[in-house]
Parts: C-alpha cells; sequence; structure tokens
C-alpha cells in the first residue's frame, strides 16, 4: 500500500515532468516507474490471494483469519487499480476531445 500512496502524493507538476526536464535529474519522482512499482505490489497480493486460497482448498491453512484477510486485500487492490485505470482512460479520452 506504500506505493499507492505516494502516487497520491504525487503533484501534478511532478506528473508533467518528462525525463528530459528537470524533474528526474533533480531527484524528482519517475511516474511511470512508481506506477509499475504499484501494480508489482498488486500482482503480490493476488499472488499471495491465490496461494491462500490454495491453502483453504487442501486444508492446511494455520490461521483461516490471516488467509481471508489476504484475499480480502487482493480484491481490493484490484478494484482500486481498476479505478485508477478507469480515471486514466476517462482523462485520457478527455483530452483527446480537448480542441487546440
Amino acid at each position: 500500500m506504500a506505493d499507492i500512496q505516494a502516487i497520491k502524493s504525487l503533484s501534478t507538476t511532478d506528473l508533467l515532468r518528462t525525463k528530459s526536464g528537470s524533474g528526474i535529474e533533480n531527484g524528482g519522482v519517475d511516474f511511470a516507474q512508481e506506477l509499475k512499482a504499484a501494480l508489482g505490489n498488486v500482482n503480490q497480493m493476488q499472488v499471495e490471494s491465490e496461494h491462500a486460497m490454495s491453502d483453504i482448498a487442501t486444508g492446511s491453512v494455520k490461521d483461516l483469519h490471516q488467509a481471508a484477510i489476504a484475499i480480502d486485500k487482493a480484491e481490493i487492490s484490484m478494484k482500486l487499480m481498476l479505478e485508477v485505470r478507469n480515471k486514466a482512460l476517462n482523462a485520457y479520452k478527455e483530452i483527446t476531445r480537448t480542441q487546440m
């Protein structure tokens, strides 16, 4: 979740800077790297959820509550990722509709 918090804390000036701009060279945040890290975090939660579900199915789960929490965390993180994707697509469509 720390990766998602980092994405929330980005300002619009951080988002508009490119690699050739002053943001990256002066210690700014690369949005693409942060997004990739957040997607990796979501993927890791999905893998943990799959592992927890297989443990439940085989009966080898030691703590049912922890397995349920892992499954819920994966579900919530996936929903958040889908909402971010939807907002990004809507923003892109709005930009393409803007007349210059």
